[in-house]
């Protein structure tokens, strides 16, 4: 008896693996579990919706009934994976109805994502705190905030999600204030000129931050939060949103004796060391490499259909620029190679700078483009990048 191929997750990367996979093996038998509802969505689209004038409700593409019809898929809904057998190629599943079950595969694809890192707060409002790691958690942080008036809005975390979000509340009327660790916003992706000027457009716009500081305690005042900060000051606001960051579900993995470090260890199949088990998307690291954005997810779905058709097909990464989503101040993000010693080269425009790492024999390895003049050379530096991880 051939048993199925089983992908654990029903984000991006499960979705997008699945849809792969069908092309590249019409007959495959499928099996998708998923922890949540199973509702098909694009994620990015999160912290921008405000401005599309997109309500939670029309962010979703498809139910998991849409989805078992669009995939000829069997989409388990509200399943949690409580352990994976691996000698015996099954996974214990329970049901939120209690119900449990066992599920044998052939192929096993850990696409289990990465949960939003949250910081040890004091105060009765610590509770209140929204993180935004999914089309459900979206929902709540928005019922909230349809109900306030002032609109006060106090992000912590000023990476690339927390600015996203950030220029989505302040473009649709809302007061915001960022607070970061980080000396300057997307301290972990931008060189130190590239992001003052970044701070400096985004403040342009109205937005403040709090940086070289995090928050110690939020506590209720009625309807409102009061936020006390580790430098001594405080805000008060209406809401509190958290997104410093995410930290790979491994969990799964490791209890099943997969490998991990900072993600699940895979190589440029995408195989752990465990046999006939895959992982893909924000959980993955791949070679080394965990990058936790969408064209690397696209990038392993594809090869990675093939490989589980019968092709063994490596992932290779070419140069793929990230657009990050502040129109106050247009960026694009090439990240360079984390083994490598770059030295940067700043260019000044009239609106931003074009920020270039270069390796020591001077071949350009990133590249920041802060600005709309900037931004019109992704194409051609892009081109000009070597591959991060190349096949062969």
């Amino acid at each position: 008896m051939t048993h199925p191929i089983v992908i654990i997750g029903a984000g991006m990367a499960g979705y997008t693996l699945a849809r792969e996979l069908r092309k590249a093996s019409p007959e495959a038998e499928i099996v998708i579990v998923s922890a949540d509802d199973a509702v098909n969505y694009a994620k990015p689209t999160l912290s921008n919706a405000l401005v599309g004038n997109k309500a939670p409700e029309k962010i979703a593409l498809a139910d998991a009934a849409k989805m078992t019809e669009t995939l000829k898929a069997s989409i388990l809904a509200h399943a949690k994976v409580e352990s994976i057998d691996v000698a015996g190629h099954t996974l214990a599943i329970q049901f939120d109805n209690g119900v449990t079950q066992q599920q044998a595969y052939s192929k096993l694809v850990l696409a289990v994502g990465a949960d939003q890192v949250r910081l040890p707060i004091q105060g009765d409002g610590a509770q209140d705190i929204y993180t935004v790691n999914s089309l459900i958690d979206y929902k709540k942080f928005r019922e909230h905030l349809d109900r306030v008036q002032d609109k006060r809005v106090l992000l912590i975390g000023a990476g690339l999600i927390g600015c996203e979000f950030a220029n989505d509340l302040q473009a649709t009327g809302h007061s915001v204030v960022l607070v970061d660790l980080a000396p300057f916003p997307l301290g972990r992706l931008l060189p130190v000129d590239t992001a003052k000027m970044f701070q400096q457009q985004l403040e342009h716009s109205g937005m403040q931050f709090q940086l070289a500081t995090t928050v110690q305690a939020v506590f209720k005042v009625g309807e409102q939060y009061r936020v006390e900060l580790a430098n001594g000051e405080s805000h008060l606001v209406d809401v509190v949103l958290s997104a410093i960051g995410l930290r790979p579900n491994l969990e799964l993995a490791q209890a099943a004796e997969i490998g991990t470090s900072r993600g699940i260890v895979t190589n440029q199949l995408l195989e752990t060391n465990q046999p006939d088990i895959y992982a893909l998307g924000d959980c993955a690291e791949v070679e080394g490499h965990l990058l936790p954005y969408v064209m690397p997810l696209m990038q392993q779905a594809r090869a990675l259909a093939k490989t589980l058709s019968g092709e063994p097909t490596p992932v290779h990464y070419p140069a793929m620029p990230v657009a990050v989503k502040t129109p106050a101040a247009p960026l694009v993000v090439l990240p360079e190679p984390t083994n490598l010693d770059v030295t940067w080269q700043n260019e000044v425009l009239e609106d931003g700078m074009i920020a270039r790492a270069l390796d020591e024999a001077g071949e350009l390895r990133g590249f920041v483009l802060l600005g709309a003049t900037a931004g019109k050379q992704r194409l051609a530096l892009a081109k000009t990048v070597p591959d991060l991880m190349a096949v062969g």
